[in-house]
């Protein structure tokens, strides 16, 4: 990622605290800049089509409508954004579906401080990237470019 390239960025985590960590984390590279942040689904879905963002970090387990679903819909209405889902929810059927409707990457909260930016960049450059501790073996159709913990 070059530095001289803005990437707008909209955040989607119901959990402020924790909303707050990820723009915390993204804030130290200059590149990426925060456009918007949304705490539901449907606010995700409205910010996604308002703002046009080139990156959504979205949570799956959002109020009103699911993250899964929200990334459904962005990808209809915005395809040029790249969906990266940062999520405490570790089920192999939660990440194939994310996976399947959209999303480039998935993110563990638990492994966010190590994995969050790298996640980015991968997906950004247009690669997949799947935290380390998630069954990648149970998630063929995912095929991910980059694991973390394994290269």
């Amino acid at each position: 990622m070059s530095s001289s390239v803005r990437v707008s960025v909209l955040v989607v985590e119901d959990y402020e605290p924790f909303r707050r960590l990820i723009c915390s984390t993204l804030g130290k590279r200059p590149e990426l800049q925060i456009v918007g942040q949304a705490s539901d689904g449907l606010q995700a879905v409205q910010k996604a089509q308002e703002l046009q963002p080139n990156l959504i970090l979205l949570d799956v387990g959002l109020p009103t409508l699911n993250g899964i679903e929200a990334a459904r819909r962005i990808s209809r209405l915005v395809p040029a954004a790249k969906v990266l889902f940062v999520s405490q929810n570790n089920d192999a059927d939660v990440v194939r579906a994310a996976l399947s409707n959209g999303a480039k990457g998935y993110v563990r909260k638990e492994n966010a401080l190590t994995d969050l930016l790298p996640a980015v960049v991968a997906v950004l450059r247009g690669d997949g990237f799947v935290s380390r501790g998630l069954h990648t073996e149970e998630l063929p159709q995912a095929k991910p470019q980059y694991v973390a913990g394994r290269i």
